[in-house]
């Protein structure tokens, strides 16, 4: 158990279709051809870990900018982040007391465009930014083709940036502190174990999980958002395996009733 605390800071949010989230939210029927659909808004939120070894940005959120060209309108349609210009990266850690050079490591879940939209704070210094080598990969790949996924923005990750390149399904860099690959929502995806002094052990599901439903009751992220099925369940049984085995708590990735619940952080 690791003597650190973790903030959590809130980027913006996002309104989208629930089917995005939940695969089959809401369906057509005989009677009912064309239901209203679940129009609803979703927290894109970053954590900062105040570890004995460095702080460590744990995701960078929406560009700052998606509203204004940023975004390509297709994907500004699909996933309208409203009020991103709202919460720049740098503006939210200064409210929380924290400098963009108090921040010693970027730890990126993946590369999709509400997740590592900040890393252009990062061009051209050395702080060393983890990611899995599937995921820079698959994002290059779904980047500069007509292939892959459509929820990566170039411009979000192509920068001169100190890449520190994970290569194993579990790989651990600091007290306490695991990262372990989840793919399914992306080949690369990867979450973050931590056991905590004061809280026990918490697991960070990154968007392998968006919702309660995706874990409680496994319905699939929707299939738009969702690489391999297969390998989503699992990741999703290795969770369940950690929660079990660490009687941890395990956090989603944009569960709006969640993230009331977890907002005052952990260890404060």
């Amino acid at each position: 158990m690791v003597n650190a605390s973790i903030d959590v800071l809130y980027r913006g949010a996002l309104e989208c279709d629930q089917n995005y989230m939940i695969e089959g939210e809401t369906l057509g029927t005989k009677d009912e051809p064309n239901p209203d659909l679940t129009y609803d808004e979703i927290p894109v939120w970053n954590l900062l870990i105040d570890h004995p070894e460095g702080t460590i940005l744990w995701d960078t959120g929406s560009h700052h900018d998606a509203l204004e060209g940023h975004w390509p309108e297709g994907l500004k349609q699909a996933f309208y982040p409203y009020d991103a210009h709202e919460y720049p990266l740098d503006e939210v850690l200064e409210e929380n007391g924290y400098e963009l050079e108090d921040i010693d490591y970027v730890f990126q879940t993946h590369l999709h465009l509400d997740h590592a939209g900040g890393l252009e704070f990062f061009d051209g210094t050395d702080v060393p930014i983890f990611v899995h080598e599937r995921e820079l990969k698959f994002a290059y790949y779904s980047a500069k083709t007509d292939k892959g996924s459509g929820a990566y923005i170039l411009e979000d990750f192509d920068h001169d940036l100190n890449w520190e390149v994970l290569h194993r399904d579990r790989e651990q860099h600091f007290e306490d502190v695991e990262f372990v690959r989840f793919p399914g929502h992306t080949p690369g995806l990867t979450g973050t174990m931590i056991h905590l002094d004061d809280d026990g052990t918490v697991v960070f599901t990154g968007d392998q999980v968006y919702q309660a439903p995706n874990y409680e009751d496994e319905q699939p992220l929707g299939a738009s958002l969702l690489w391999g099925k297969t390998e989503w369940y699992e990741s999703l049984r290795r969770i369940r395996e950690f929660e079990r085995r660490h009687d941890a708590e395990v956090v989603y990735g944009h569960d709006a009733d969640q993230f009331e619940a977890i907002r005052e952080g952990w260890g404060q």
